[in-house]
C-alpha cells in the first residue's frame, strides 16, 4: 500500500483518518470508485439534484453557490481540495444537494456510491465512527448558533450574517445582495448598513460593488469581530 499514491490522498479526508494501511488497501481493492476529471467553469452539481454518491475533491478548487429560500440573495464561496461535498446529504430526510458546485479550476473528483458507503460503515468500525463524528460535529455547531451572543455593533452583525451562511469559515466569498435587502435581513436602515460596510471596506476587509460584496479572506473578516 505504501507504493499506492492514493494512500496519502485517502488520509487527507476525515472519513479515512485512523485507518491502517491494510484497511485502506482492502478498501482500494474492493470498493467501486468513480474517478472524474472536470474542466474549469463546468457546473457539475445543481442545487436540488439527488445525492446518490459521496463526492471527494482530490485536487483543484470549486465555487460553491448557495441561494436564500426566497432567491433575494446568494453567496458564492471558493473552496479548495481536499474537501468532501455535503456528506450530510447522502443520508437523512432530504437526500439532495443544497448548493451549486462549479469548477473554479481543473478538478480531480472521486465518487463513491451510497451503497458502497453503507458497506464501508458495516465493514470498518473506524469508518463508521469517523462518519458519525463528522455529521455530529455539523449538528452540534448548528444547534449552538441560536445560543451565541448577539453582536453589539452593526459591523459585527454583518460579519455574523455572512459567516453563518458559509460552508467553510475561510477563503474568498462573494455575497450578492442589495443594501436594502441586507438592511431588511438585519432589521436596520439602509443608511446604517452602508456606513458599516464602508467602515469594513476602509479596513480592507471587504470590497463593495453595486449589489455585490467581495470578501477576499473570510477568516480575516471573522477575526475582526
Amino acid at each position: 500500500m505504501s507504493s499506492n499514491p492514493l494512500y496519502d490522498q485517502y488520509l487527507q479526508f476525515p472519513l479515512f483518518m485512523g485507518m491502517s494501511r491494510d484497511d485502506l488497501s482492502q478498501i482500494a481493492g474492493h470498493t467501486k470508485f468513480d474517478f472524474q476529471k472536470i474542466g474549469p467553469r463546468v457546473l457539475f452539481i445543481r442545487e436540488g439534484s439527488p445525492c446518490t454518491h459521496l463526492y471527494f475533491l482530490l485536487s483543484g478548487s470549486v465555487f460553491v453557490e448557495t441561494h436564500s429560500d426566497d432567491g433575494s440573495y446568494r453567496l458564492v464561496e471558493q473552496l479548495t481540495a481536499p474537501l468532501i461535498l455535503q456528506p450530510e446529504a447522502i443520508f437523512g430526510y432530504r437526500q439532495r444537494f443544497t448548493h451549486y458546485y462549479r469548477a473554479a479550476t481543473s478538478l480531480g473528483l472521486l465518487r463513491i456510491d451510497r451503497q458502497e458507503i453503507v458497506r464501508l460503515t458495516e465493514q470498518f468500525l473506524i469508518f463508521r465512527i469517523n462518519l458519525l463524528n463528522l455529521l455530529s460535529t455539523q449538528v452540534q455547531k448548528l444547534l449552538h448558533q441560536p445560543w451565541r451572543r448577539r453582536p453589539d455593533t452593526l459591523d459585527d452583525r454583518i460579519i455574523q450574517f455572512v459567516s453563518q451562511r458559509c460552508t467553510h469559515p475561510a477563503g474568498p466569498k462573494t455575497l450578492y445582495i442589495h443594501m436594502v435587502q441586507l438592511a431588511e435581513e438585519l432589521g436596520d436602515s439602509r443608511l446604517e448598513i452602508s456606513r458599516a460596510l464602508n467602515r469594513l471596506q476602509k479596513d480592507g476587509l471587504v470590497t463593495l460593488h453595486r449589489g455585490r460584496i467581495e470578501i477576499p479572506q473570510m477568516e480575516l473578516l471573522i477575526a475582526n469581530r
